[in-house]
């Protein structure tokens, strides 16, 4: 890891600084919004105009890439997102918040892909696995730490918004001044739907469900805070503690997913976000139980989406893996959109806030109910026979997916060739 650090350390300071203006500006607008008297469905269409750019960006992005290069898409848009960022205080109209988030969502999937094509080319087969785990490290650490950045100034004014756009105009510096030469680009084409759906129908409606959950988690849980009444320091410490669950289980579950049929894994860890869901609905009045409830779903739901793709995976051969990723992470993207104005909608009704947490346990309840079908359908497959976990984060583009595929192929090629060394000794 020491080796990845020191060839790729400015890439990952950069994407440090890039998820610290990401994380403040997500959590920022669900408190302003309160402020500006935007209603919870009002606040959930923003949200979920982040993930609408999201989507369009990881389908956009490799044709920019490929018609102007790494450097100029790279550092255009981290500049649009800067511009944009400034932009919310002066015109606090709902609007002009959509068509931000936007923006930035796409600018956000298209930087991701360029960043992440830069570190598959600063990783080699020895590391690349490394490379890909240190960097959702970075990329969670920053978005926790963002929660910090918020006590430093009145939500009410500009300095918070300020903050964020001067963070990822920085980030571009070290990123742009160290990156050698421009890596080769090219992206697999996504298997169709309809194929996909036959290789792994756990795979693909898991991956929808899971899509609902995650953009509830990171669009909605600051609108969630504003509405419950939570001060500032209490919002930034309760979505802070869904990324903390999300790094600390994350290794646990994918060590134990290596070692056991992955369906029943995926149920397990559904039962436990659905009880920390629970918990959060019907004790979220105690601060110190509503975290324990956030720090239980994060850390199911993120690892829930690596567990997905590894069960895919289970059922592919080696040529299909890249493909198979960009309709995963399509059919995410759908959920995501449709997760924060779902959210909305419930908890402007009667349930309140409490409706946030809803929303989480019937996403919860759904995965289990059809993992739980799939399992008496399908044959259980020997764990020998089973691919490599890979921890992926629900912001992932196809590139950091296929680096992903190309980690788990060269580990399974590895283990056949010992097999096959060890067959011949003996």
């Amino acid at each position: 890891m020491l080796q990845v650090l020191g060839s790729a350390w400015a890439l990952l300071f950069g994407m440090f600084l890039l998820m610290l203006g990401n994380g403040m500006q997500g959590t920022l607008l669900g408190i302003r919004g309160e402020i500006e008297g935007f209603d919870t469905f009002m606040m959930s269409i923003v949200m979920s105009a982040y993930f609408v750019g999201f989507l369009g960006g990881s389908r956009l992005a490799p044709g920019m890439i490929k018609r102007v290069g790494h450097v100029r898409v790279f550092a255009a848009l981290a500049s649009l997102i800067s511009a944009v960022m400034i932009l919310y205080p002066t015109f606090p109209y709902i609007w002009v918040w959509a068509l931000g988030r936007v923006l930035i969502g796409f600018c956000f999937s298209a930087v991701y892909v360029t960043a992440e094509s830069w570190l598959n080319n600063a990783a080699d087969n020895s590391n690349r696995g490394q490379a890909l785990s240190l960097y959702m490290i970075v990329q969670t650490l920053g978005i926790v730490a963002a929660q910090a950045l918020l006590l430093t100034a009145d939500p009410g004014g500009f300095i918070l918004f300020v903050i964020p756009s001067v963070l990822v105009s920085i980030a571009i510096t070290p990123i742009l001044l160290s990156i050698s030469p421009t890596p080769a680009f090219d992206t697999t084409k996504p298997m169709s739907l309809k194929e996909l759906m036959s290789f792994s129908p756990l795979g693909c409606v898991g991956m929808f469900i899971l899509g609902g959950i995650f953009s509830a988690q990171f669009g909605m849980s600051s609108v969630y805070g504003a509405e419950a009444g939570l001060s500032v320091a209490q919002i930034s410490t309760f979505v802070a503690t869904f990324f903390i669950g999300a790094v600390v289980l994350q290794y646990p579950i994918g060590w134990i997913s290596d070692r056991m049929d992955r369906r029943y894994l995926i149920i397990i860890v559904s039962v436990i976000g659905g009880a920390g869901s629970v918990m959060g609905m019907l004790l979220g009045d105690v601060f110190f139980l509503l975290l324990v409830s956030a720090f239980v779903i994060g850390g199911m739901a993120n690892p829930l989406y690596s567990l997905l793709i590894a069960h895919t995976n289970d059922f592919l051969e080696h040529d299909d893996m890249a493909a198979a990723s960009g309709g995963l992470i399509f059919i995410n993207g759908l959920g995501a959109i449709l997760g924060p104005m779902i959210t909305g909608w419930m908890m402007g009704t009667s349930l309140g806030p409490a409706g946030f947490y809803l929303f989480t346990t019937v996403l919860f309840g759904a995965m289990i109910l059809y993992a739980g079908y799939r399992s008496t359908v399908r044959a259980t497959l020997p764990t020998d026979e089973t691919g490599s976990f890979v921890p992926m984060a629900p912001t992932a583009t196809s590139v950091a997916m296929e680096i992903a595929q190309e980690y788990v192929i060269e580990n399974e090629i590895e283990e056949e060739e010992q097999a096959e060394q060890s067959q011949t000794v003996s």
